[in-house]
């Protein structure tokens, strides 16, 4: 594992409604150039009970079966969690709060037994449960926040990148649905955690691989830049659609492998 840190067809997945906060969400999906027949990537984001917020990423294994069904599964399952979530905070009144990373953490646990649940049911076979997944929590009060990468991809916290890259061979979800649960937790070492909010990225794999797909006038532009740290177009939800069918029309970029983000920038207190 290597991580380096640096100073058009677009699916929309609906988030559930968010807490209130001061914070603009954006996102894009978009099938990767050398694709045809499904887009592999998928995101997601929900309010996770009060001012908590989740985010997350999924990149399939395009080797692997059905590869589109892994990361779509993971994330209807997420959505599922943060209902069960908000439900359980209007039974359970003035539950105590807890740290952000052990609230990840049982997150994460959820998530592996749901998986297992449906891999029994459906009995589904390894290769069909592959898939990478970038998962950010934050709470919108205190602004912490606590990103977890299995996996490849790109993350941006503030304006510092760290771009998370396993020589093509990631360590998916699913090959840790029958490991003992701490002791999998305890090796996950790609976690960033953060105190403040200004401007915030989680991508998958498919930021690095923009490339020159037609003739254009415009000059060359630093894509990773482009999208995690100009604010062009920050006014609009659609500020990430906007921006892909900028690179693509001005620039002839586009991604050749699947590609999703999330971005979210703090906005001026009303």
């Amino acid at each position: 594992m290597t991580i380096s840190i640096y100073p058009p067809a677009v699916c929309y997945s609906p988030p559930l409604p968010m807490p209130n906060t001061s914070f603009k969400i954006y996102n894009a999906l978009q099938i990767g150039a050398y694709h045809f027949n499904h887009c592999e990537d998928y995101l997601y984001t929900g309010a996770f009970g009060k001012n908590k917020l989740l985010c997350a990423v999924m990149d399939g294994c395009t080797m692997a079966l059905d590869s589109h069904f892994a990361s779509a599964l993971v994330g209807k399952i997420l959505k599922k969690l943060c209902l069960e979530k908000s439900y359980q905070e209007l039974v359970v009144k003035n539950e105590s709060a807890h740290p952000i990373e052990q609230e990840l953490k049982s997150l994460l646990k959820a998530l592996l037994e749901d998986l297992k649940t449906v891999r029994n049911q459906l009995m589904l076979d390894t290769k069909e449960l592959l898939t990478t997944l970038i998962i950010m929590l934050i709470d919108t009060a205190t602004e912490e926040g606590i990103v977890l990468v299995i996996g490849d991809g790109m993350v941006s916290i503030n304006g510092t990148v760290t771009e998370f890259e396993q020589d093509n061979k990631p360590d998916y979800l699913g090959f840790h649905l029958s490991d003992d649960f701490e002791t999998f937790y305890a090796g996950q070492l790609q976690k960033i955690t953060f105190d403040t909010i200004q401007d915030l990225s989680i991508a998958t794999d498919g930021i690095f691989t923009f490339e020159k797909m037609a003739k254009t006038k415009s000059d060359t532009i630093d894509v990773q830049h482009y999208l995690t740290a100009d604010t062009l177009h920050s006014e609009t939800e659609e500020m990430l659609t906007l921006k892909l069918k900028v690179l693509a029309n001005e620039y002839g970029l586009q991604p050749t492998d699947d590609f999703s983000m999330i971005r979210i920038r703090k906005t001026a207190t009303l």
